[in-house]
């Protein structure tokens, strides 16, 4: 059960600093500690990006507030002691001052960090998302979501009639193809309607209760 941010005790510490542990919303892997304290914790909630209170600055800091690295942030988690704090964020770039992608010296590699299975929550909201709030020009995907929710929708029906033909058939190449394209399109329309794949995982689940 999450723990409600008003029971984190920040009186725990003399100076008022909790550690505060990031980790990359879609890969798990821990990018970061700071420290925040009540006011760092406040602008983070208010702005969406990771503030921190910098112990050799002496005053809040934002994480990316130079180079544009901001850990964007999709969930908080208060520990059982109310005295530390999970942030599940999703980076800009890379998390390190030196420039590796965290600060413990790992990779944060999608392609090796999350599991097949996984790979379409991250398709969904790193690359779909990505191509319908920052459209290119060039991009199919970002043409989709020019062209309107008639037209997804449109391609999902045309893709799910290809995966029925092909599945008539004896070549499973074809087959599997035409199956990550229907995939592919349904996340489209997924992201068109603001709905994230989990909430679809969620209705699977609790129908399995």
């Amino acid at each position: 059960m999450n723990r409600s941010i008003s029971t984190i005790d920040f009186t725990k510490s003399a100076d008022g600093l909790i550690p505060a542990i990031l980790q990359d919303d879609t890969t798990g892997v821990v990018l970061m500690l700071g420290y925040m304290n009540a006011d760092a914790l406040q602008k983070t909630q208010q702005e969406g990006k990771v503030t921190f209170f910098s112990r050799s600055k002496q005053r809040l800091w934002t994480k990316g507030e130079t180079s544009d690295n901001y850990l964007y942030v999709k969930d908080i988690l208060v520990d059982c002691d109310g005295d530390t704090i999970l942030i599940k964020a999703s980076p800009a770039g890379p998390t390190c001052h030196t420039g590796d992608d965290t600060c413990f010296g790992e990779k944060n590699d999608q392609d090796t960090r999350i599991g097949e299975a996984a790979f379409l929550n991250y398709l969904q909201k790193q690359i779909i998302r990505e191509r319908k709030l920052n459209p290119v020009s060039d991009s199919y995907t970002s043409s989709l979501f020019n062209r309107g929710i008639n037209k997804i929708a449109q391609k999902v029906g045309e893709e799910a009639v290809e995966v029925v033909i092909e599945a008539k058939d004896n070549d499973d190449n074809l087959f599997k193809n035409e199956v990550s394209d229907l995939l592919f399109h349904l996340l489209v329309l997924l992201e068109q309607k603001n709905i994230d794949l989990d909430d679809v995982i969620g209705v699977l689940r609790s129908r399995h209760h």
